[in-house]
């Protein structure tokens, strides 16, 4: 793994939406994991803040009592999920958890919110990145007809790479954010993300700053792409079927940062119908898990997906499932995991850019069956820290 990579793993697997949960799973799980990972050594925080943990968080006292908690126990925080706004654990989140989503002033507040938490938690040298949403869930609901990003969410990303300039301007501190595809979304492929970059975002969030700052057009887009990019989730573009090393070549081609690199795995099957068995216990009340086929056909849940008619057991009736499961997870003849995709040549991409930030994302955790979630949250985290830990420091060639 190259010296200048932070790698860590996602708070969000911790249940809790309040600030004294959030520390309170640092205090309990997260200090024995470092413990076991990298005892005696810095361990960075990927932080998961809800908009009630961070209004709490924002307040400098709140601040300044955990920046001492982290110099305390050798800890830093270097990034932040804020995908989710509200409620992510125990009740049904399903596609609220897309709202509010991009063409809102609250997504917009709520992201700036974090970025000047950040912005005072980074270490001197380091930068910061925060995943958010997509822009949006692409059905309304009912609806079989996708719908396309709106201008109102260009500008909302200009006023928050704006914000992102200005605290980069006042505090010396870089924050960047990173779209995260996903199935379903406004963007969920790679080449949706370059059109929606190149024919939407430069294109009108560029006049849009050149008017607010006064600037060059160049001066105005060296600034989004400084501040604007994607989230690059493994699961995510894994069940779109993309190879994985030729995505991140494609973004690199076309300029767009890749603010961080999500590390997960989703479930694949040939759904035979003792493969669907199986998979009744993968189905769960929270979260939302769509199913892509191998010609990409949709399911926007499992349970939707598990309703079809059974196929003849035949490889091009794959089954790629949104369903986050352990990285070191191998399954068996009948459930498999993506986690295949990051293969040497995806390691070897990764590792000629200039991508810093890493982070383990398996938030499915407490929905899992329960013989994989044996052990705990703590050992499987850490069994986690050591598939990748292997697999980055194996030979790319």
């Amino acid at each position: 793994m190259h010296p200048n990579t932070h790698l860590t793993y996602c708070l969000n697997v911790h249940p809790g939406e309040s600030w004294a949960d959030n520390l309170a799973a640092i205090q309990t799980h997260t200090l024995a994991i470092r413990d076991l990972v990298s005892p005696g050594k810095p361990f960075g925080l990927g932080l998961r803040l809800s908009h009630q943990a961070a209004s709490t968080l924002s307040h400098p006292e709140t601040r300044t009592t955990f920046k001492r908690f982290l110099h305390e126990h050798n800890l830093y925080a270097f990034t932040i999920n804020g995908f989710p706004y509200g409620s992510f654990h125990t009740k049904p989140v399903k596609t609220s958890v897309y709202q509010p989503d991009w063409s809102t002033r609250e997504r917009l507040d709520y992201t700036t919110t974090l970025a000047h938490i950040l912005a005072e938690l980074l270490p001197e040298g380091t930068e910061g990145s925060i995943s958010t949403l997509p822009l949006g869930y692409k059905f309304s609901s009912g609806s079989t007809v996708a719908s396309t990003p709106s201008n109102e969410m260009v500008i909302q990303l200009a006023e928050c790479a704006l914000s992102l300039h200005n605290i980069s301007q006042k505090t010396g501190k870089v924050v960047h954010i990173g779209l995260e595809p996903e199935p379903d979304c406004l963007l969920e492929t790679t080449p949706e993300v370059i059109r929606f970059f190149e024919t939407q975002l430069f294109p009108q969030a560029t006049p849009h700053l050149v008017s607010r700052l006064s600037c060059t057009r160049a001066e105005a887009e060296a600034l989004l792409r400084r501040h604007l990019g994607v989230c690059f989730d493994t699961c995510h573009l894994a069940i779109q079927f993309e190879n994985l090393s030729a995505s991140l070549v494609r973004l690199a081609r076309h300029g767009i940062r890749i603010s961080k690199v999500q590390l997960s795995a989703a479930l694949e099957v040939i759904p035979t119908t003792a493969a669907r068995t199986r998979l009744l216990a993968f189905l769960d009340p929270v979260y939302l898990h769509q199913v892509k086929t191998l010609y990409l056909e949709r399911y926007a849940d499992l349970d939707k997906a598990l309703e079809s008619p059974v196929t003849p057991d035949d490889p091009s009736s794959l089954w790629r499932i949104h369903f986050h499961v352990p990285l070191y997870f191998e399954g068996d003849a009948l459930l498999r995991s993506t986690a295949k995709s990051m293969d040497a040549k995806f390691r070897d991409q990764l590792s000629h850019l200039p991508v810093q930030h890493l982070e383990i994302e398996t938030y499915t955790f407490h929905v899992l069956p329960a013989a994989l979630q044996a052990g705990g949250v703590v050992s499987s985290t850490v069994r986690e820290y050591e598939w990748v830990r292997d697999q980055l420091d194996r030979p790319s060639s």
